[in-house]
């Protein structure tokens, strides 16, 4: 739970993706699955996606975070639902923070986990299915 400080940084739509999140846990017979970040750091993000016809049917994310990380995790399954796989491979961090109307500077890095954990597992799911697509642009 983020203390009283840790509140007055983040907006209502920040603090409503952290208290009631979109899409939180595994998905069972996932077709591609994403880990990042690190214990060191204090933000881990796994995002798991189901894919039928090319398309995301749907996402799941699981994050051990700060609330920036746990709303970037929850906006960026909301975002993805629909998407074929080449344009969620386009999918940016910046996203995340304008759908969520923006996070505090020190708080970017948890939307560019969430961008990061996307891509991951986009990568997993083009090993598994080469057929489909190349592997997602990282940012370089």
């Amino acid at each position: 739970m983020p203390n009283e400080k840790e509140y007055t940084l983040y907006n209502e739509k920040v603090m409503d993706h952290f208290m009631n999140p979109r899409n939180m846990g595994d998905l069972p017979a996932a077709d591609g699955v994403g880990e990042v970040g690190a214990a060191a750091c204090g933000d881990i993000m796994k995002i798991s996606l189901k894919i039928e016809d090319g398309r995301i049917k749907d996402a799941r994310f699981k994050t051990f975070g700060c609330g920036s990380a746990i709303a970037s995790s929850s906006m960026a399954t909301e975002l993805i639902k629909g998407r074929t796989v080449e344009e969620a491979m386009h999918f940016s961090n910046q996203e995340v923070v304008d759908a969520l109307g923006g996070l505090p500077p020190v708080k970017i890095h948890c939307s560019v986990l969430a961008e990061e954990a996307l891509k991951a597992a986009l990568d997993d799911y083009v090993k598994k299915h080469p057929e489909v697509a190349e592997p997602a642009p990282t940012k370089g």
